[in-house]
C-alpha cells in the first residue's frame, strides 16, 4: 500500500474538476499511473468501477481511494473484501497504519478485530453471511471493495462473489480489482446489468518492464532476441538452435578449446545477452542462487510447484554452506523470529523445527507453503518485505495476491501436477507467477527466468510470456443454504429472477448469441427454401415430409434385416400407408417434382441442424434457475421448504436454521441436527465428527476406516452420520443434482487426539500432515463448531461451544492471533 508521503506530491498535469482525487495523489509515494487515476476519479463521480491490470501495476490503490473516500464523511464506512485471511491480515496492518487501529477492525470469520469499526477488512464470506443475516454493520456502508474478483471462477468458492456482488444494497459502490482477464468487458457489462453504472478500466501495462530470460547451464540467454533490426517478439536464435541441435557442434568446439587454454570449461556464471550456450544441463539451485547474487538479481522468489521440493530446496542451499546475509541481518532476523514464536511451548518449538527454520532465514533462504503455520508464512513474508531474506523456494499459492514482489522469479518447471496427472502451466498462471518480479520503485526491471529443460520448446515459453490474459468464468451454483435465505428475502419467484443475474446465467445467455443469430439466418434460408418448393398443386413441405418419413422407414428396414417378423410386418404396413398418402397427395402429379424435391432436401437439412440448435439454446438458457428449483424440490421434499399453490414458497422452522449454516455440507448438518444423532457426544468426539465433514483427503487416503477411532456413542453417531448421507445422496442424484463426497475419516482419529489435550508431536503423527495443513483443517472444524454453537439447541450447543475450545488452543490458537 502507498503510504502518505507530504514531501513527493503527484498531481495531474493541469486538469480540476476531481480535488479528492488530487488530494489523495499527492498523498502518494508514486506518481499515480493514468488507469489509476481514472479509477479514482470515477468513484469520485460516484460510479463504480471495475480494475483488471498486472500483478504489482497498483490497482489496490483504487481500493484505498474508495476507502479513503469513506472516512472524508462523518458517518460513511467501507468494507474491504479479499480471499484469504491472509490478505486480510496484511491489509488490515496497512490500514491500520494509515487511519489508525480505532479507524480499522477485521473480520475472518476466527479473528473479530474492532468489528464495528468505520472500516472493516473481512473475508468474501464474511461479507456474504452478513448480507444474508442482514447485519446492522451494514448500515451507513458506502463502498465496497472486492480485491481479487477473479477468485469468481475459483470452483469451490467463487459463487460467494458472485452472490456479493448481487446481494449488496444499489446504494454501495463497488470496487471491483482484478488481475488482467481477457473478457474484462463482458465481466463489466454484467457489473453494469446487477450494480448500476460502473466504468470498466483495464490497463495492461506494468510499472516496472519485465525482462524474460531463459538460464542454460551458466548463462541467462534472453528469451526474445534484442539484436538490432530484429522484432522484439522473435525469439532468441541461439535458444532455436540449442532445440534443434544444431548447436551441439558449436558448444563442443567451445568445451576444446577451453580445455586446451587451461579453462575450466565454463565453470562459474555469467550475466550474459549473447552467445552459444555452453551445455543444456540443468545446474542445481545453490548455483543458481549463486549465478543471480552475483548478478544482482537478488530478492528472488523460486516457484516450485510441491511443498517437498520447496523443502528439498531450501536445505540443498542449506547443505551448499552458502550464506546471503549480513552479521546485522543475522541479528535482526533472529530477533523477529524470537519474537514471534515466544508464545510457543518448548516442546512444540522442538515439534515444528523452529531452530532450524530459524538458521535458514538466518542464511537469507526460506520455503514458504501451505504446509507451514501461518503465522511462520507471516513472518517469511515480513523478512522478505523486508529483504532481509533474499530468497524464497515457494509454491504457486504465494502469487495468490500476497504482496511480496521480488527483483526476479525463477520458474524451475513449466509444468505441474493437478491433482491427477502433469499438466502444463497455462498462460493466466505464467503471467500470475512472473508478475511477481519487479519492485516498483526498486527495480527499473523485473526479471523472468525459466530453467532449460531437456525437450523445452523456445516458441512455446515465448507464446506463454506473451499471451497476458486468461478468460473470467463464473462457477456459479445455487447452494441449499443460498436457496432458503433467497427464498425468505425474497419469496421464490424473485430468488428466481436473482438468479438468472448471475454472472453464469449471463454468460450462457452470451454464449447462445452466435448460435441464436445462426438460428435467425437459417430461419430466412428456410423460408428461401420454401419458396422455391412452392407447387401451384398443394403444400410441397407435407408433401416432402411423406417422402422424407418413407425414405427413412425403408433404409431402417432395410438395415435391419434380422428383426422379427412381426416387427417386420408393421413396419411393412407403415410403408405401405406412407406410400399410398404419397401417391394420393396432389403435388405427387406434378410435373416440377423432382425440381422441387431438391429443393426440399436441402430445406430438410437445414431445418434438421436449426431444430439441433434451437435444442442447444433451450438447453443453456435458464440453466442457473432449473438448478435452484431441484435444490428446491430437494428441500420441499425434506419439508425445509413448503410450496404454495401460487408458486410461492414459505420456510419451515428447519428451513430457518439452515440459513444459518454455510458451507459444503449444509444439508447433511441441517439434517443431523434436526434428526438429533448428534446428541450425547462429548466434545472431543463432536470435534472429530465435524472433522470428518470439513475434511477432504487426498487422493490415496479415501476410504479411511473406521480403526482408532474412539467407539461408543461416537460410533452410534458416525454410522447414523453415513446413513444420512447417503440418503440425502440418493435424493440429490434423483433429482439430478451432483450430490456430494462420503465423510472422511482420515483426520478424525487426530482431531479427537487434539482435542482431548494431546501433545502435538503425537497429533501430528496421527494426521500425518505438517502444521500448517492440520492448523488449516482445525480452523475449518472451528468455524462448523462455531456455526452449530449458534444454531443448535440446549446441550448439543454448549459442547459444540468446548469442543471449539478444545480444538483452539496450541498451535491452532498461536495460528489464529
Amino acid at each position: 500500500m502507498s503510504a502518505p508521503d507530504a514531501g513527493h506530491a503527484s498531481r495531474r498535469d493541469g486538469e480540476s474538476g476531481h480535488p479528492v482525487t488530487d488530494e489523495f495523489a499527492a498523498m502518494q509515494r508514486f506518481r499515480l499511473d493514468p488507469f489509476q487515476l481514472e479509477g479514482c476519479r470515477a468513484l469520485e463521480e460516484g460510479r463504480s468501477v471495475l480494475v483488471a491490470a498486472p500483478t504489482g501495476a497498483g490497482k489496490t490503490i483504487v481500493g484505498e481511494f474508495a476507502v479513503h473516500l469513506a472516512m472524508r464523511e462523518p458517518s460513511d464506512k467501507a468494507f474491504y473484501t479479499t480471499p484469504m485471511k491472509a490478505l486480510s491480515n496484511q491489509k488490515f496492518r496497512e490500514l491500520q497504519d494509515v487511519y489508525g487501529p480505532e479507524n480499522v477492525g477485521l473480520l475472518t470469520g476466527d479473528t473479530n478485530i474492532n468489528g464495528n469499526a468505520r472500516v472493516v477488512v473481512m473475508t468474501t464470506e464474511v461479507l456474504r453471511n452478513m448480507l444474508y443475516a442482514d447485519s446492522p454493520a451494514l448500515r451507513d456502508l458506502r463502498y465496497v471493495v472486492m480485491d481479487e474478483v477473479h477468485f469468481l471462477a475459483d470452483r469451490f468458492r467463487g459463487a460467494v462473489w458472485e452472490e456479493v456482488i448481487i446481494h449488496l444494497p444499489r446504494r454501495v459502490r463497488l470496487v471491483s480489482l482484478s488481475a488482467t482477464v481477457s473478457n474484462a468487458e463482458e465481466f463489466g457489462d454484467w457489473l453494469d446489468t446487477v450494480r448500476g453504472e460502473t466504468d470498466i478500466i483495464v490497463s495492461e501495462n506494468r510499472p516496472v518492464p519485465l525482462e524474460q530470460h531463459v538460464l542454460v547451464r551458466g548463462d541467462l540467454l534472453p528469451l526474445f532476441d534484442d539484436r538490432a533490426g530484429v522484432a522484439a517478439a522473435q525469439v532468441n536464435r541461439e535458444l532455436l538452435r540449442m532445440r534443434s541441435g544444431s548447436g551441439v557442434a558449436q558448444e563442443n568446439n567451445r568445451r576444446l578449446q577451453a580445455h586446451r587454454q587451461g579453462g575450466n570449461g565454463g565453470r562459474g556464471a555469467r550475466f550474459v545477452h549473447h552467445g552459444n550456450p555452453r551445455r543444456a544441463e540443468r545446474i542445481d539451485r545453490p548455483h543458481v542462487v549463486d549465478l543471480l547474487e552475483r548478478a544482482t538479481l537478488l530478492p528472488a522468489i523460486f516457484f516450485i510447484f510441491s511443498r517437498v521440493g520447496c523443502d528439498a530446496a531450501v536445505q540443498q542451499v542449506r547443505r551448499s554452506g552458502l550464506r546471503l546475509t549480513t552479521a546485522e541481518e543475522r541479528a535482526e532476523i533472529r530477533r523477529v523470529v524470537d519474537e514471534r514464536t515466544r508464545l510457543l511451548a518448548d516442546e512444540d518449538l522442538a515439534v515444528l523445527g523452529v531452530w532450524e527454520w530459524r538458521e535458514n532465514l538466518e542464511r537469507g533462504i526460506a520455503a514458504h507453503h501451505a504446509g507451514l503455520l501461518p503465522a511462520f508464512k507471516e513472518v517469511v513474508e515480513e523478512l522478505f518485505q523486508r529483504k532481509l531474506v533474499k530468497v524464497v523456494f515457494a509454491t504457486e499459492t504465494l502469487a495468490l495476491g500476497i504482496n511480496m514482489p521480488a527483483r526476479t522469479v525463477v520458474l524451475e518447471k513449466l509444468e505441474k501436477f493437478n491433482g491427477e496427472a502433469r499438466v502444463a502451466i497455462t498462460s493466466g498462471e505464467y503471467t500470475q507467477l512472473t508478475g511477481r518480479a519487479g519492485r516498483r520503485g526498486i527495480d527499473v526491471e523485473g526479471h523472468a527466468v525459466v530453467q532449460w529443460t531437456e525437450g523445452m520448446d523456445p516458441q512455446a515459453v515465448a507464446a506463454l510470456a506473451s499471451r497476458r490474459t486468461y478468460p473470467l468464468n463464473s462457477s456459479f451454483r445455487p447452494t441449499y443454504n443460498m436457496a432458503v435465505n433467497l427464498i425468505d428475502q425474497f419469496g421464490r419467484p424473485r430468488a428466481r429472477e436473482i438468479l438468472e443475474s448471475s454472472f453464469a446465467q449471463f454468460q450462457a445467455d452470451r454464449s447462445v448469441v452466435g448460435v441464436a443469430r445462426q438460428v435467425k439466418e437459417a430461419e430466412a434460408s428456410l423460408e428461401g427454401y420454401r419458396e422455391a418448393m412452392t407447387c401451384d398443386r398443394g403444400d410441397y413441405v407435407a408433401y416432402s415430409s411423406i417422402r422424407r418419413e418413407l425414405s427413412d422407414l425403408e433404409k431402417i428396414n432395410r438395415r435391419d434385416a434380422t428383426a422379427p417378423r412381426s416387427l417386420r410386418d408393421q413396419r411393412q404396413k407403415q410403408i405401405q400407408r406412407l406410400r399410398t398418402s404419397m401417391q394420393r397427395h396432389p403435388c405427387h402429379s406434378c410435373p416440377e417434382r423432382e425440381d422441387h424435391a431438391r429443393w426440399a432436401e436441402r430445406y430438410w437439412k437445414l431445418r434438421r441442424d436449426t431444430d439441433r440448435q434451437r435444442r442447444q439454446i433451450e438447453s443453456r438458457t435458464g440453466t442457473v434457475a432449473r438448478v435452484f428449483d431441484r435444490v428446491v424440490d430437494v428441500l420441499e421434499a425434506l419439508d425445509y421448504v413448503r410450496a404454495g399453490e401460487d408458486g410461492t414458497a414459505t420456510l419451515t422452522d428447519a428451513g430457518r436454521t439452515m440459513r444459518r449454516i454455510y458451507g459444503e455440507r449444509d444439508l447433511l448438518v441441517a439434517e443431523a441436527l434436526r434428526t438429533r444423532i448428534w446428541e450425547g457426544l462429548d466434545a472431543a468426539a463432536l470435534a472429530a465428527l465435524v472433522c470428518a465433514l470439513v475434511y477432504e483427503p487426498r487422493r490415496d487416503e479415501r476410504g479411511a476406516g473406521e480403526a482408532g477411532l474412539p467407539r461408543g456413542r461416537f460410533r452410534e453417531a458416525l454410522s447414523a452420520t453415513e446413513t444420512l448421507w447417503q440418503r440425502l445422496d440418493d435424493l440429490e442424484q434423483d433429482h439430478h443434482l451432483p450430490g456430494s463426497e462420503p465423510p472422511a475419516l482420515g483426520l478424525s482419529q487426530a482431531m479427537h487426539s487434539w482435542a482431548r489435550g494431546a501433545l502435538l508431536d503425537r497429533v501430528l503423527t496421527e494426521a500425518d500432515m505438517a502444521a500448517g495443513d492440520f492448523v488449516r483443517w482445525a480452523k475449518q472444524t472451528i468455524d462448523l463448531l462455531d456455526q452449530l454453537s449458534l444454531v443448535a439447541d440446549g446441550e448439543l450447543a454448549r459442547t459444540a461451544r468446548a469442543a471449539l475450545d478444545a480444538v483452539r488452543r496450541g498451535i491452532v490458537a498461536y495460528a489464529s492471533v
